[in-house]
């Protein structure tokens, strides 16, 4: 139990953060965002420790799950109430921080969960943030094709974010719905497809039920600056890696090498072992408690990854820092591949 104490913290503390900020705005707005971002680059700066140890952390996902609709809703309220512009403006942008790394990062745990119901709370938090074809997306997508121009997640080397951004929003909805098509007999709109508007267009009627128009104006504005930032994560994570083409035309399998990581401790903690990301996908369905790192066979990013999807937001300061890095892993991952020439699409 422990051993899951930094996760419990850096997650929760945030939350506590933003119920107050609803009610008195102010300092305790400002204090909801310095927890998600100052405060975890300097206990990034001063800590080592990693948190790995034993447990799923199931009971901590679950909390958390139910959380993410007590704040979206608690924001929408907030939107329609007293406090000033300024402090509903603090309040869409730590709730869009809250639910762009932490309720993103538990949701993709919940996905991978074994128990169904835990599955469709994690997709209900995806729909909640009117982003519910992720959970489609995800898991019969990215998981089959990371690393290969199949998967729109896939970050080329030398694209920039604000290319990558509309290219994987609108080509994860598609590939997403082509796979759950297939599963679903070549049905126009499977059920999937179907329960993720449904969500959609029920958590903007509780919104406006919540604040009115202004309830729902604010939860547009959160879901649009969180699905931003998970498509952030998705570039930073995935951004060059792509898998060689063997010489009977086949990619090679996925591998550690494919990923970037950071080792972190506190925003790793906040994020539910998120940056470490090869970890995941050599073992998708391994708790996030229990994902470790392996900096002779993992591409390790310079900096954290919350600091390295801001820098991702300038693509040629992000490219001067980045492609040289690619270029060394590609080279040490098959020393036939030029280091210069990027893979065709």
């Amino acid at each position: 139990m422990v051993r899951l104490l930094p996760f419990a913290v850096a997650t929760l503390t945030p939350a506590a953060l933003l119920l107050v900020a609803f009610v008195h705005g102010g300092l305790w707005a400002g204090s909801a965002i310095a927890a998600i971002t100052v405060l975890v680059f300097g206990l990034d700066k001063i800590g080592r420790m990693a948190p790995t140890g034993e447990g799923d952390g199931h009971a901590l996902s679950l909390l958390l799950g139910v959380v993410h609709f007590v704040l979206l809703g608690a924001a929408a309220w907030a939107m329609n109430g007293p406090l000033p512009l300024l402090d509903k403006v603090l309040i869409v942008i730590g709730c869009g921080l809250y639910f762009g790394q932490i309720s993103n990062s538990n949701a993709h745990e919940l996905i991978h969960r074994p128990e169904r119901w835990a599955f469709r709370l994690g997709a209900a938090n995806y729909a909640s943030l009117l982003f519910g074809h992720h959970t489609s997306a995800h898991r019969l997508v990215h998981h089959v094709h990371a690393a290969t121009p199949k998967d729109p997640a896939t970050a080329r080397r030398g694209e920039g974010f604000w290319t990558y951004l509309p290219r994987t929003w609108a080509g994860s909805f598609r590939a997403g719905l082509r796979a759950e098509r297939q599963r679903h007999g070549g049905r126009r709109w499977p059920a999937p497809y179907l329960a993720y508007v449904t969500g959609a267009v029920l958590t903007l009627l509780a919104a406006y039920a919540l604040g009115e128009m202004a309830g729902v104006i604010g939860l547009i504005a959160i879901a649009v600056y969180a699905q931003t930032q998970l498509m952030l994560s998705d570039y930073v994570q995935h951004y060059g890696l792509e898998r060689a083409v063997r010489s009977d035309g086949r990619r090679e399998p996925m591998g550690p090498q494919h990923s970037w990581n950071a080792p972190h401790w506190y925003s790793s903690a906040m994020m539910l072992n998120a940056p470490r990301h090869s970890a995941h996908h050599t073992q998708p369905a391994q708790a996030f408690p229990r994902l470790d790192l392996d900096a002779q066979t993992m591409p390790m990013l310079p900096q954290s990854l919350p600091v390295m999807a801001v820098i991702a937001l300038v693509p040629p300061i992000w490219r001067r820092i980045m492609d040289k890095r690619v270029a060394a892993w590609r080279g040490r991952a098959d020393p036939q591949i030029s280091e210069l020439e990027p893979l065709a699409p």
